[in-house]
């Protein structure tokens, strides 16, 4: 039994846990992959490179970084043309009531679904003018925004920045354990089983129709505010650069290009799945290379709007300039990506999944899905990060779930619910921190805020993990 196999993730969970940081965690973990490869001070390095660069180069990674590069520039398109801004402005002036103001809350997530941060820009302000007519505290209402942001982006099965992801980090799980299949379809079968993203976005549509605060303040905001008075509690304008006083204001572009991109998605899946299958109707759907479509809608969407701006007197060099800044707000991401493929092509050259399959067969198919879930969510609270915990977390569970023949959905359902809880609860969270900022909370004490009732869901999945495969 090649235990050397496991070194690279204990490294990476340790280091993770120990700095917060998952990037610096995982580029770690892979050079010890390359070093327990080729025991040689250099070619040690340069193993590790190789492994980043195979994972880099995989056809399907880099129609993932594509899309997430090019979505992320219309992003910016959309916020120098004043989409968000504008939705913003004209939600504030037209909603006057809690219940308009949650009712557009869920509403628009139907269109704003993309990625968590642009739910959270595109709402939070919203609210945040609204606070002072709201019978609810902002930690409050900070909630039920962040209930509509990673717990239900995960559970959309299209057009996100989350799909692509999703799909790579279980197709490479499966590549490891000699699994055949197609990783998006396992994705659509797990979505039933994330339990704890179905129980926030119940939780949080409690609180937002049915609920009444009876606290007058929150103890979650920042004292700067309280020492102000408040005066400023109701000023969405600057409260982040998307809504800043300086940009124009048009809705329209908001909703026009991100249409077009679930339309063009919708279009592409259907006439990949006639070309490459040939088959019709929703099977044509079902059977389509989703992750071509989506990069393709994307990029035919850019293209059309740059036209759409340049006619109404937007400067083209200003719109290049802002696609590419929009861009490279992923490059984080992306790089978090090239570690993550690395060390899935470093535990495949060390056997990764042969020895988890010796080593804990002895775990019984019902325990492993709650097993996984509990230490995902341990995982994901201490690094904040739900993309950092499945890239780790993944692996793990599937070659666990292949030994002991306990369904794949639904424990990859488990490891994606994982790192929802991380990333909704952890006080390192880059959606607790961008809705604090904007709303005016203490981060920490606002996490805190959060952590009850996420705990509760956490549990509530934790007994459907339990319970569940003794039903089926």
């Amino acid at each position: 039994m090649n235990w050397f196999s496991i070194i690279p993730f204990i490294v990476v969970v340790i280091t993770a846990i120990a700095t917060k940081q998952v990037i610096p965690s995982l580029f770690f973990g892979v050079v010890v992959a390359g070093y327990l490869v080729t025991p040689d001070w250099l070619g040690g390095m340069t193993q590790a490179l190789e492994f980043v660069i195979k994972g880099l180069s995989d056809p399907n990674n880099l129609k993932i970084i594509i899309f997430l590069y090019a979505f992320s520039g219309l992003i910016g398109l959309v916020r120098i043309s004043g989409g968000i801004k504008g939705f913003v402005q004209t939600a504030t002036e037209k909603i006057s009531g809690r219940k308009g103001a949650f009712a557009l809350t869920w509403l628009s997530a139907l269109g704003t679904f993309s990625a968590p941060s642009f739910r959270i820009v595109t709402i939070a302000p919203v609210m945040k003018a609204m606070v002072k007519k709201l019978p609810m505290t902002k930690q409050e209402l900070g909630f039920v925004i962040e209930t509509t942001a990673s717990p239900f982006v995960v559970l959309v099965p299209v057009a996100t920045a989350f799909v692509g992801y999703m799909s790579s980090v279980i197709g490479l799980s499966m590549d490891q354990n000699g699994i055949e299949g197609d990783p998006y379809m396992y994705f659509l079968r797990s979505i039933p089983y994330n339990f704890f993203a179905i129980s926030m976005i119940l939780i949080g549509f409690y609180l937002s129709f049915f609920h009444k605060s009876k606290k007058q303040a929150t103890d979650a905001e920042n004292k700067a505010s309280e020492q102000q008075g408040k005066e400023d509690d109701d000023q969405w304008e600057d409260c982040h650069p998307s809504v800043s006083k300086d940009l124009p204001s048009n809705y329209w572009h908001l909703i026009l290009p991100l249409v077009s991109v679930i339309i063009f998605t919708f279009f592409f899946m259907y006439m990949l799945g006639v070309k490459k299958e040939g088959a019709e109707g929703f099977e044509a759907l079902i059977n389509a290379s989703v992750l071509d479509a989506m990069v393709l809608a994307v990029v035919i969407s850019i293209a059309w709007f740059i036209i759409y701006l340049k006619i109404r007197s937007y400067p083209l060099r200003k719109q290049m300039n802002e696609l590419v800044t929009g861009g490279n707000e992923m490059m984080s991401v992306i790089l978090l990506l090239a570690m993550v493929w690395g060390l899935s092509k470093g535990s495949e050259a060390l056997n990764f999944a042969q020895t988890i399959s010796q080593s804990l067969q002895w775990i019984p198919a019902s325990f492993v899905a709650v097993l996984v879930f509990l230490i995902g969510c341990a995982l994901s609270y201490f690094i904040g990060s739900s993309w950092g915990t499945w890239g780790i977390l993944m692996p793990v569970g599937v070659s666990i779930a292949t030994v002991s023949g306990s369904s794949l959905p639904i424990v990859i359902g488990a490891v994606f619910a994982s790192g929802t809880f991380g990333a909704f609860s952890s006080p390192l969270s880059d959606n607790t921190n961008t809705t604090a900022g904007i709303l005016n909370l203490n981060a920490v004490r606002y996490a805190k805020f959060k952590f009850k009732p996420a705990a509760m869901a956490a549990g509530v999945a934790a007994v459907l993990y339990l319970a569940l495969p003794f039903f089926l």
